[in-house]
């Protein structure tokens, strides 16, 4: 499919000086950030821990260090393995054996979550029996000498504060991120927790489990005594917010000095730093393409004619009332997923809804064969660079980006949604050739219905706020990279096509699976 078009014209497929000076810096960017992440994992072992069932659980330790003592290390949500590397390979290097592992429905856990969300007793219960078992499993190991701490992050520091509670084999607990009613002055023993400086709406929780045990206590101070077991302390990272505290060093060392305290050890050298150095493979991932958009040859392809302004307005913001208003009353649960399969639907009715408004105006048509087949071969390219690529670089450095088979059939339900929109997008916004105003309006309209769809059922679809970001930083990063490509093609169908697969992809992976109740 590809819109109306003018007269033809050539695209040249040789590269400006200004395209290969970013692929210069953009490769540059991504070997050292990679040689950086690298020599971070350098001298670490790690391995699979047997016996803890289907609960995917990796150790980081020194090898030939001989027995030491463990620390269970627990994601938040939407979170996996990956994501907590810079506290295992801290602690590891420090000289612990860092036990991470996949909680069900999340990573490459193939076991869903389940059980009640909203209960203590529902699905914390199940996950608390998780996190037992992979205790269990890491302290039979020959590498562990019987002690044993935990440390987690968001829902994470949730779990692990309300096992600690019950679980007297943990002498510590670092909740980072934290927010927790069942804290007292005496359990769980041990608590050092780490907010990050740009979390307002928690930092006065970790505040007030502090003055539980000294009212006069404020943030960096140390209550009690971590040898002694009755150790409190709450301290802020700085400059960091909900995510970026995971790799934060301030908080990599109080960790590291708080389970040192608590085990009679001192450890020196740095902590991991990684979070600067993703940021610089990923944006140098991204950057790359803007030169390599331009080599696919030439191409004739005329460029798509623009929309007339009170048709893109219409096509743009009439799906964003449309969508969800068509949808509260439909019950739209068939997927193992919180909430995917809704977005899936408004994904699929709202890109429906702008192609079939296209057409009617005549702005779209079908093109020949040979042009379908180039159409195709761009949307595979685009889709594998996403998906390959910076999703390579995802999955080792970041979080789970390659699923296990569970997952395929969220994918493909995501793909039937997000191919339609981002092809009713592509072609709207012609391409990446429009002003950006009209770019700003498409998605800003999307992000909009998304959040209508929320007002209208905040208790069903309370969930669509955890990935909107997901989805903002997508239009912020691939949208763009989308509009390199179109520009370079004069394809935006091909672009869109191949965007909207990297897209489900993405979300197919993000989206915790949730067993729904029969």
């Amino acid at each position: 499919m590809t819109a109306a078009q003018d007269h033809p014209h050539p695209v040249g497929w040789r590269l400006t000086p200004a395209r290969w000076i970013v692929a210069i810096l953009a490769l540059a960017a991504i070997v050292v950030s990679i040689w950086q992440l690298e020599s971070e994992r350098a001298g670490i072992l790690i391995e699979p821990v047997p016996g803890t069932g289907t609960t995917p659980t990796t150790v980081y330790r020194l090898p030939d260090a001989g027995p030491a003592p463990v620390v269970i290390v627990s994601h938040g949500f939407a979170g996996s393995r990956p994501l907590m590397q810079a506290t295992s390979l801290t602690l590891a290097r420090a000289g612990y054996a860092a036990v991470a592992f996949d909680y069900e429905g999340h990573g490459r856990n193939p076991v869903p979550m389940s059980g009640d969300l909203d209960s203590p007793e529902g699905t914390a219960i199940l996950l608390m029996a998780e996190t037992d078992r992979v205790i269990d499993a890491a302290l039979a190991q020959p590498w562990a000498d019987g002690r044993v701490a935990i440390m987690g992050h968001s829902m994470g520091s949730y779990i692990a504060v309300r096992q600690a509670v019950v679980d007297d084999r943990l002498a510590a607990t670092v909740a980072v991120s934290m927010s927790d009613d069942s804290i007292t002055a005496t359990d769980p023993p041990n608590l050092l927790m780490i907010q990050g400086e740009w979390e307002g709406r928690l930092i006065p929780d970790a505040l007030a489990a502090l003055h539980r045990a000294d009212p006069a206590a404020g943030l960096g101070d140390t209550v009690g005594d971590p040898a002694e077991g009755t150790g409190r302390r709450a301290v802020l990272a700085p400059n960091v917010e909900h995510v970026g505290v995971i790799w934060s060093p301030t908080m990599l060392r109080e960790a590291r000095a708080w389970l040192d305290a608590t085990f009679g050890r001192q450890s020196s050298g740095d902590v991991a730093h990684m979070g600067g150095w993703v940021a610089l493979l990923l944006t140098g991932i991204v950057a790359l393409a803007w030169p390599l958009a331009r080599l696919g040859g030439k191409t004739h392809q005329a460029r798509p004619k623009p929309l007339p302004r009170n048709r893109f307005l219409i096509a743009a913001l009439l799906p964003a009332v449309v969508v969800p208003l068509v949808l509260a009353p439909v019950n739209t649960r068939f997927l193992p997923v919180l909430v995917a399969d809704y977005l899936a639907v408004h994904f699929a009715l709202y890109g429906v809804l702008v192609l079939a408004l296209l057409a009617w105006w005549g702005e779209v048509r079908w093109p020949g064969w040979r042009e379908v087949g180039r159409i195709l071969g761009l949307a595979g390219l685009v889709a594998f660079y996403g998906i390959g690529i910076y999703g390579f670089a995802m999955d080792r450095y970041v979080t789970s980006f390659f699923p296990n088979p569970e997952r395929a059939v969220i994918i493909a339900a995501m793909a039937v949604g997000t191919v339609p929109y981002m092809l009713g997008d592509a072609l709207m916004v012609e391409g990446g050739r429009a002003p950006l105003w009209r770019s700003l309006t498409a998605r800003g309209a999307f992000l909009a219905s998304l959040g209508l769809a929320t007002a209208l059922d905040f208790s069903g679809l309370f969930f669509l706020l955890v990935i909107l970001p997901v989805v903002l930083l997508f239009f912020l990063l691939f949208g763009m990279m989308g509009g390199w490509v179109g520009r370079a093609s004069a394809r935006p169908a091909g672009a869109g096509i191949g965007l909207g697969l990297f897209l489900a992809w993405a979300l197919g992976v993000t989206f915790p699976m949730f067993q729904m109740a029969s």
